[in-house]
């Protein structure tokens, strides 16, 4: 090369560089995320103001400009589904990082729709629903699966300084310094965090379903039911499923077969992602105010299997306590071309009543769980179902709740945030100060009613006053063991006394846990108290504060002061089948206006006519019920299947004074049917025959309700001892709407009622031996041959989130009791906390 052509190549390459220098003097980048669920946005729109620069991120919802001038001061982002985003610019920095957080738009598809002769959408969706079958991977014979779920609350919009300075909250301060640093503009504080790690097994043919957790630790927590209900199994969701719950509400699934009845649709986007071509599919409601979301859908081209999907409740969505919902799910492609689940997450922006009524408190919940080593139609999916060491439906391994910390290091998918890490240590330090432990147990005596004392608990508190018309202004007092006493052994009882009649009354009881799973027990107790009128844990019974208000007018107390002696034993099988063995001893003595014990005297010459003793065995059958436990007794959390009881009752004469010789039988099924998008049924039919010349006391006296605080297990418009009968049968249907409506009335439906049904009846009859017994004895027993009794009701829950009206009907008898103020209508009130 000549030396000119040298010197000219050399000019253009001393022109050019500086060019290539500025081209790349400003680069900007940063990723787009959803505001909520913080999950990645992949393809988003980006471009600077008013002008035509801009660009689309990638599969990870990343970006990066690289220019030679800033074109304008603001950046946005586009999404179809979503807010448009702008953020400002520097335009004097030589880098920098914008990342996006944008919100979901709640605005209806409509506002952006093109008429068009052929709808793609709906092609697709229907597509989506044709293939599910094969898509769905419950369709599959068998698989297993490990499964990491860690759940988390944070506290949020936490004022650091206020809470440094208030005297209640100041003890505490060191918990401040966990508040999230990377979030100034609104912070958080970690609270609660939990993890799991276990083995999950499921069989299409019988199905059948199993949890092994191998690991599982609790911040602050250590009890067995917990552990289980925040393991895996319960957090299941299914995409396919035609409804998805949410809380205890059913939603509709953007690809429910019924999907195009429910949402608008549209096409927004087609990429290609590691060669293969995906569509994505954004829906909105096409109602406001009906359980359904809005997002979008990543639908795989060639299977039409979901890719990804991300589902928002909208704001008008009937919940309670919650601002924001979201949900995420991912899948993957095995190596044999199935679809499978991969991630899903579950984020819930909820809020609590706080002591400043102008104020809330806010959570926010994030529930994160991955699926890995999965393994499909094999024998290691279902040769557990077989294996005796887990017999029952979720099991916690005895050295679950005690792994190390370098266990969970190694086990875990993903790392924990320095925050989540130091909940744990938190959680230690506070369960360890004297201050915090008086804290929780007034929060926990104002909840429950109890207030422990080291080995002792006093409560609870709502029965330590009540009065009535015997008793006059009654006093009690209740005590029990913790289980700084013992951990196997409750000891319970109480000491009551009537300032009119000036009697004692009582009762001591001993409860023996012999075995924690599957339950077994004995039980042992003695009592001499007013008959209360309530025979079920949840229901509100004569002897408490509350129902010094709202009894009913005009409808004398009835009163019965009942003697007891009970002895059981209860054993429950991994099967869901248990049975309990009773030996009771009863002697009655009633108070006018009731027939007292001088109207049976001629009924025997040996023994009291109102003492019984009694020998009960009840079989019921609960497949799958779950319980959440508590130190000695247990809430059931129900089952999806029916649950069936039996009774048989005999009576034995000749024993302490007992005169009474009989049989009974009594048999029942209840069941809580989700009916999507419908609401909940919930029925119980039952039945029942007793054999033998009774009094009163000893036949089936069918529950009436004598205040006003709605009665379920009750007939509302019935008084106490209305009705006798010795054979009956009886069903109690309640129907649980939800908006109804209410969803069409636009002032209403802001306010969120809920709407529901309710009807209960009941036919039985007395054999001519007992009618002449106890129908001539003064009072007005009647009974319930060839006319039944049937009440119905409808009425308003959801009243300022808590309040229940029921308006009650009573359609039959015709002839209501002599009381004076009986009536046809009644209008009651409950309480009833629900999401």
């Amino acid at each position: 090369m000549t030396d000119w052509k040298r010197i000219i190549a050399t000019i253009f390459i001393v022109l050019a560089w500086p060019a290539g220098l500025i081209a790349q003097q400003y680069k900007i980048k940063g990723v787009i995320r959803d505001a909520h669920s913080q999950e990645i946005i992949p393809f988003a729109t980006l471009q600077f103001t008013n002008t035509q620069t801009g660009m689309v991120s990638d599969a990870e919802g990343k970006y990066i400009f690289e220019l030679n001038v800033i074109p304008a001061d603001t950046l946005q982002v586009r999404v179809m589904g979503y807010n448009l985003t702008k953020m400002p610019v520097d335009r004097s920095l030589k880098e920098q990082t914008i990342n996006f957080d944008i919100a979901r738009s709640d605005v209806s598809l409509k506002a952006h729709e093109v008429k068009a002769s052929v709808n793609w959408a709906l092609i697709l969706l229907r597509q989506i629903i044709r293939h599910k079958p094969e898509n769905n991977y419950n369709r599959l014979d068998n698989y297993t699966y490990e499964v990491y779920n860690k759940l988390e609350l944070d506290m949020k919009n936490l004022n650091k300084e206020k809470l440094s300075r208030n005297r209640f909250t100041k003890p505490f301060a060191f918990i401040l310094n966990n508040i999230d640093s990377t979030s100034e503009d609104k912070p958080f504080l970690p609270i609660f965090l939990t993890e799991s790690l276990s083995d999950y097994y499921y069989q299409a043919k019988p199905h059948k379903t199993k949890e092994v957790i191998k690991a599982a630790r609790t911040s602050g927590i250590d009890n067995e039911s917990v552990h289980k209900f925040l393991g895996g199994m319960y957090q299941n969701i299914n995409i396919y499923d035609n409804f998805i719950p949410v809380f205890d509400k059913q939603f509709v699934s953007p690809i429910n077969n019924n999907g195009a009845f429910y949402y608008d649709y549209k096409i927004a986007d087609t990429q290609y992602i590691s060669s293969q071509r995906f569509i994505k599919l954004n829906f909105t409601p096409k109602r406001k105010g009906e359980n359904v979301f809005i997002g979008d859908i990543w639908v795989h081209d060639t299977t039409y299997a979901v890719y990804k999907t991300t589902l928002s409740v909208p704001s008008a969505a009937n919940l309670n306590f919650v601002r924001k919902v979201s949900l995420v799910q991912e899948f993957k492609q095995l190596p044999d071309s199935t679809w499978f689940l991969y991630k899903d997450k579950f984020i819930a922006d909820f809020w609590a009543p706080s002591p400043n009524p102008a104020k809330t408190l806010d959570f926010i919940g994030r529930k994160t769980t991955t699926y890995s080593n999965v393994i499909t139609n094999d024998t290691a999916a279902t040769n557990i179902f077989a294996d005796k060491r887990y017999p029952q439906n979720i099991n916690l391994l005895d050295s679950a709740r005690f792994q190390k910390d370098s266990f969970w290091t190694n086990n875990r998918p993903e790392d924990l945030s320095k925050n989540e890490a130091g909940i744990y240590k938190m959680v230690d330090s506070l369960q360890k100060m004297p201050l915090f432990q008086k804290y929780s147990n007034t929060i926990r005596f104002l909840a429950t009613g109890y207030k422990p004392f080291g080995k002792l608990e006093w409560g609870p508190y709502y029965y330590a006053f009540s009065q009535n018309t015997l008793e006059g202004f009654r006093m009690r007092l209740d005590l029990g063991t913790t289980p700084k006493f013992s951990k196997d052994v409750y000891l319970y009882g109480y000491l009551a006394y009537g300032f009119n009649d000036e009697a004692y009354k009582g009762k001591i009881s001993a409860l023996w846990l012999l075995k924690k799973h599957p339950r077994m027990y004995l039980y042992g107790a003695y009592a001499r108290d007013l008959d209360n009128g309530s025979h079920y844990y949840d229901e509100v019974g004569s002897d408490n504060i509350f129902t010094l208000a709202i009894r009913k007018n005009g409808v004398p107390q009835k009163f019965l002061l009942v003697d007891e002696k009970r002895v059981e034993f209860f054993k429950e099988y991994f099967s869901g089948f248990s049975h309990q063995v009773s030996l009771i001893h009863k002697w009655v003595r009633p108070f006018a206006p009731l027939p007292t014990v001088d109207a049976y005297k001629s009924m025997t010459t040996k023994g009291d006519p109102l003492t019984s003793a009694e020998v009960e065995v009840k079989l019921r059958y609960a497949f799958q019920e779950e319980f959440l436990e508590g130190n000695f007794y247990r809430y059931s959390l129900g089952s999806k299947f029916p649950i069936v009881e039996f009774k048989y009752a005999l009576g034995i004469p000749g024993i302490a004074n007992s005169s009474q010789q009989y049989n009974k039988l009594s048999l029942s099924v209840s069941d809580y049917v989700k009916l999507p998008p419908f609401g909940t049924l919930y029925y119980n039919v039952y039945g029942g025959r007793i054999f033998g010349n009774l009094p009163y006391t000893s036949l089936e006296v069918h529950p009436g309700n004598e205040i006003y605080y709605y009665n379920k297990y009750a007939f509302n418009m019935m008084n106490r001892f209305e009705f006798l009968s010795d054979r009956y049968a009886g069903f109690n249907l309640e129907h649980t709407i939800g908006n109804g409506i209410f969803a069409y009335i636009p002032l209403i439906k802001k306010l969120k009622w809920r709407q529901f049904w309710e009807a209960k009846g009941v036919i039985g009859s007395l054999s001519p031996a007992n009618r002449a017994l106890n129908l001539n004895n003064g009072y007005p027993f009647k009974t319930l041959d060839r006319d039944p009794y049937v009440e119905v009701g409808t009425g308003i829950e959801n009243i300022f989130k808590f309040l229940r009206v029921d308006f009650v009907w009573r359609v039959s008898p015709t002839a209501l009791p002599d009381d004076t103020n009986s009536k046809r209508f009644g209008v009651f009130g409950s309480f009833k906390l629900q999401f």
